[in-house]
């Protein structure tokens, strides 16, 4: 569906790029090259959120900056976004090692962690921008060591936050229950984002 401006996400996240397309839009990917690992906030709700200013930031001016989009006829919307897991208070970004991510999968096993994560949308005609955040608990049953080996030997692991990829094949049949918004847990809050492309427009 056309619709009366143009849309860029700044992410490489397969999840994010669905869950837009699903939400009816059509859109260009433009990624930012920023060290995630050198922003660092105490709480998880101001990391997710200065994070996703940062790749703002750094896609904004590898386009030249917002002055090259004032003149335009339509305006170019930026979406952002970045996802932490929370676990027993403890902010958890994408495991490094596979020790790393044996030990956050076994620390879901028959427990849950939390999952904060961030949406920006900016209007680079105008310069109007929204951010924030939400929130979701996911619950999970026992899983069993055959099942976290198979995780770590899977690439996907170490490209997602806390390794935990909600709608992998491997760990679907063990998720209890999801508190909150799947979306979110996927990276990208559907309501939030609907709600401030209408702010920004």
């Amino acid at each position: 569906m056309k619709r009366g401006f143009k849309m860029i996400l700044g992410s490489q996240s397969m999840a994010r790029k669905r869950i837009l397309a699903e939400m009816g839009y059509e859109f260009t990917v433009v990624t930012a090259d920023i060290d995630e690992k050198a922003i660092r906030r105490d709480n998880p709700e101001d990391l997710v959120v200065a994070i996703a200013q940062a790749k703002a930031d750094e896609i904004i001016s590898k386009l030249g900056g917002q002055s090259q989009f004032a003149q335009d006829l339509q305006p170019t919307l930026l979406i952002t976004a970045d996802t932490v897991v929370v676990y027993k208070g403890v902010i958890r970004e994408k495991p490094t090692t596979k020790d790393e991510a044996r030990l956050f999968i076994k620390g879901y096993s028959g427990s849950h962690g939390g999952v904060v994560g961030s949406v920006l949308v900016r209007n680079l005609k105008t310069g109007v921008q929204r951010i924030g955040w939400d929130k979701a608990e996911v619950y999970f049953h026992e899983i069993p060591e055959k099942v976290i080996d198979d995780l770590i030997d899977d690439a996907v692991t170490f490209k997602v936050a806390g390794g935990l990829m909600l709608e992998h094949p491997l760990i679907a049949p063990f998720i209890d229950t999801v508190v909150g918004g799947v979306d979110t847990v996927m990276g990208l809050p559907k309501d939030l984002t609907e709600k401030f492309i209408t702010d920004v427009l």
